[in-house]
């Protein structure tokens, strides 16, 4: 079965950090690039980041840049999003999302594979 799985979600004060992952069953990350959305209570899907397939480019939503990092080993078949200095708007339900080798922007339809997201608190 191909799949994403994430993971690393939770409660966090503002100012706090969390470390998500992203990880592929079912097939091989190294030709896909990874990106990264949030869905917020009563808002539309956005997205936040992407890594390309080699880890070589990425790129960030203007409201994550500076705080957010993603990377990704493609030995463990696996992406990352490290958040920093998080706020209570970045509270939503994050996913990860497999794209042919590049980033094409965050428009849904071009990735092949979701994950079913892991919810992500920041309150205090």
């Amino acid at each position: 079965q191909l799949q994403l799985v994430e993971s690393g979600g939770g409660l966090v004060q503002p100012g706090g950090s969390l470390r998500l992952s992203c990880a592929a069953s079912g097939f091989t990350l190294d030709d896909y690039a990874i990106g990264w959305f949030r869905q917020a209570p009563g808002k539309e899907r956005e997205g936040v980041s992407c890594i390309n397939y080699s880890g070589s480019s990425s790129d960030y939503a203007d409201s994550v840049k500076g705080r957010f990092t993603i990377s990704r080993d493609n030995s463990k078949n696996t992406a990352y999003l490290q958040m920093n200095s998080l706020k209570p708007e970045d509270t939503a339900i994050y996913y990860c999302a497999a794209d042919l080798y590049y980033c094409s922007g965050y428009a849904e339809d071009e990735y092949d594979y979701w994950g079913r997201g892991t919810q992500v608190t920041v309150s205090s």
